[in-house]
C-alpha cells in the first residue's frame, strides 16, 4: 500500500513539472532557454468608486433622499468639468430593514443603495472630487485605485525583456560549448499583471480639516508591473 502511495505522489510531481514547462521535442544542434521579464508603467487611469446610501422610514422617502444624493453627485462632477454620463452605476437596490430583537421581525425602515464608479484620466481632478464627496450628503465608502488601460503595449515590453534574457542565456550556453547561436525555432509566452488590494476610505466630513493636507497628497500612484515568461528553442551553428 505504501509503494502505491509513493508511486502516486511521484506521478503527481511529474505532472506538475510538465505543466510548469511546456513539452518541447528535443532537437539536435539546438538549445532550450527560459527567462522572466518585466515592464513597469505609470498608471494612466484612476478608478474612483463610492456608494450612494439612504435609509428612511418609507421606501419613497429613502428613494427621494437617494435621488438628492445623486443630484449632488452630478453637480460635483459638473463643477469639476466632468460629464455626469461618464459615471457608471454598478448596481441599484431598495431593501426593507427589519428589527430582529423582538419575537417577530419588525419592519423599521427602507434602504436605497447604489454603487458608482468614475474613471479619470486627469489625476488633478481626483483630490477636489474626493474632498467634495466627503463633505456632501453622499454617505458611502470611497476608494481610489490606479490602473493601466493600455495593457497590450506593456505586455509587449515585458515579453521583449523576457525574450532578450532568454536569448542571452542561450547564447552563453552556445559559446560555452564552442558554438554560435542561430535562429529561433520555437517559443512560448505567458504574461501576468500585478493585482493590488483595493483600499477602502470611509467618507467623512472634512469641513474642520479644510487646511490639513490629504493623506495621499504629494505621493505618486504605484506603478503597474507586468511580467512575462518566455520559453525558447534556438538552433546552434
Amino acid at each position: 500500500m505504501k509503494r502505491c502511495v509513493v508511486l502516486f505522489v511521484l506521478l503527481l510531481a511529474a505532472s506538475a513539472l510538465t505543466q510548469d514547462h511546456p513539452s518541447v521535442t528535443s532537437q539536435p544542434n539546438s538549445v532550450y532557454a527560459g527567462a522572466d521579464g518585466k515592464f513597469e508603467a505609470n498608471p494612466d487611469t484612476a478608478l474612483v468608486q463610492f456608494n450612494i446610501s439612504a435609509q428612511e422610514d418609507s421606501s419613497q422617502a429613502a428613494y427621494d433622499r437617494a435621488s438628492k444624493q445623486a443630484e449632488q453627485l452630478r453637480q460635483i462632477l459638473r463643477t469639476n468639468g466632468i460629464d455626469p454620463k461618464s459615471a457608471e452605476i454598478g448596481y441599484f437596490s431598495i431593501q426593507p430593514v427589519y428589527d430582529y430583537h423582538s419575537a417577530r421581525p419588525k419592519l423599521v425602515a427602507y434602504r436605497v443603495a447604489a454603487s458608482v464608479s468614475l474613471r479619470l484620466k486627469d489625476f488633478t481632478k481626483i483630490a477636489p472630487i474626493v474632498q467634495q464627496l466627503s463633505e456632501s450628503d453622499i454617505t458611502g465608502d470611497q476608494s481610489i485605485t490606479y490602473t493601466l488601460e493600455n495593457m497590450s503595449a506593456a505586455k509587449s515590453k515585458a515579453v521583449e525583456d523576457a525574450y532578450r534574457r532568454a536569448r542571452e542565456s542561450a547564447s552563453a550556453v552556445a559559446q560555452a560549448g564552442g558554438r554560435t547561436l542561430g535562429e529561433l525555432s520555437y517559443a512560448s509566452v505567458d504574461t501576468f499583471e500585478n493585482v493590488r488590494p483595493v483600499p477602502r476610505v470611509q467618507a467623512m466630513a472634512r469641513t474642520a480639516m479644510a487646511n490639513v493636507p490629504a493623506p495621499t497628497e504629494e505621493f505618486s500612484p504605484q506603478t503597474v508591473t507586468v511580467t512575462a515568461h518566455v520559453n525558447a528553442v534556438f538552433t546552434m551553428k
